[in-house]
């Protein structure tokens, strides 16, 4: 079967570059903490991998702190940052953040998946510091948030701004710095590196107590030992995820929603979204059919996030944006990788149409 990778915002295919990276660090026996000799070879290959994120990200080394993956650098944030404060998120924030920690106050979204900049607002003028906790861009339908307009909220009302960039980093522009947020959250697999490894960025200045103490590495931000192969793929992907090379994956994004017909609802299509992402909904049926049907036929597709053990539920995102039980478990996201061919909207396109003619001929 020719099989066609459609699940980028789950994971994304290992980068060259990222593979060869890890490779190299294997065969390194230091630990970055050891001050001989192999220890500091490992200490470069660690510093190297800090520096290429924070040039990609807008920050400074000193401010990249090493984690086991994104959910792991929000919970840092929310812990660290939000002690004392109140935690404000948008319904439509990752299971990583809604979940971090109890007493999260959840703000309503509009029905194109953007949050309620007014519910904001008014949250914010309640009354008591707060950190603010905004996604760059939804894992489900890639719709993206008004950034530049949240983070003017939080400098009027004095609140801390974090960013889960997890989905933006590598695809868009994103900068720690241009985005003025206190703290971001990134994770090397959703740009090409390997799984298991991730990194906060934190505001020049701005520090934290460390989540998981040990032995004090990462500036006794994070403590045990880096993952360093791992943490070598993640600085080699950072570099070599341009987001210049997104037009050519938006332009096969694009296809796809013309081509799917006006039967087809694309959830989140009136708000700005990341270029690799549409979020598709096949009225009256359900999201696993079609799920099913297509990785039959060699689509690898998802129905929602990839983070929930493989359950399939109506998405709590699609609800949230106002759609009925029915209509969000019907809905399936079409997320493209980094390499995908360019052949890859028509070939997805026959399938989806294949798998519609089926369904109307077991309707009849």
């Amino acid at each position: 079967m020719n099989v066609l990778y459609l699940d980028a915002n789950a994971s994304e295919p290992l980068r060259p570059e990222a593979r060869a990276a890890l490779l190299a660090a294997l065969d390194l026996p230091g630990n970055p903490s050891s001050i001989h000799g192999d220890g500091r070879a490992a200490r470069r290959v660690l510093e190297q991998a800090r520096a290429q994120v924070a040039a990609r990200f807008g920050s400074r080394p000193r401010d990249v702190v090493f984690t086991s993956g994104a959910t792991e650098a929000n919970a840092m944030a929310l812990h660290g940052l939000g002690a004392g404060r109140r935690i404000l998120a948008g319904a439509t924030e990752h299971p990583a953040i809604l979940r971090a920690m109890p007493g999260i106050e959840q703000l309503p979204v509009q029905a194109d998946g953007q949050l309620d900049l007014a519910a904001l607002e008014a949250a914010l003028a309640s009354g008591g510091p707060a950190l603010v906790c905004v996604m760059a861009a939804n894992n489900e339908t890639g719709v993206l948030h008004p950034l530049e307009d949240v983070m003017l909220l939080c400098q009027r009302h004095e609140a801390l701004l974090h960013v889960d960039a997890v989905q933006a980093g590598g695809r868009l522009p994103v900068s720690l710095a241009g985005l003025g947020a206190d703290s971001m959250a990134l994770s090397a697999h959703k740009m090409g590196g390997p799984k298991g490894v991730g990194a906060l960025l934190l505001r020049p200045g701005l520090d934290l107590a460390a989540l998981l103490p040990g032995g004090g590495q990462e500036r006794g931000r994070r403590g045990g030992t880096e993952a360093l192969p791992a943490i070598a793929g993640f600085g080699a992907a950072a570099e070599a995820a341009d987001p210049a090379q997104s037009a050519r994956i938006a332009t096969l994004r694009d296809a796809i929603e013309a081509g799917v017909g006006a039967a087809i609802r694309v959830l989140g299509a009136g708000a700005p979204r990341v270029p690799n992402t549409t979020c598709l909904l096949l009225p009256g049926t359900p999201a696993e059919t079609q799920v099913i049907a297509l990785d039959l036929a060699g689509m690898r597709v998802s129905a929602g996030s990839a983070c929930s053990s493989g359950k399939v539920a109506a998405s709590h995102v699609l609800l949230a944006m106002g759609l009925g039980t029915t209509e969000a478990a019907a809905a399936i996201r079409v997320s493209l990788p980094w390499n995908a061919p360019d052949d890859a909207a028509e070939r997805f396109l026959d399938a989806y149409a294949a798998l519609r003619a089926r369904l109307s001929r077991n309707a009849a």
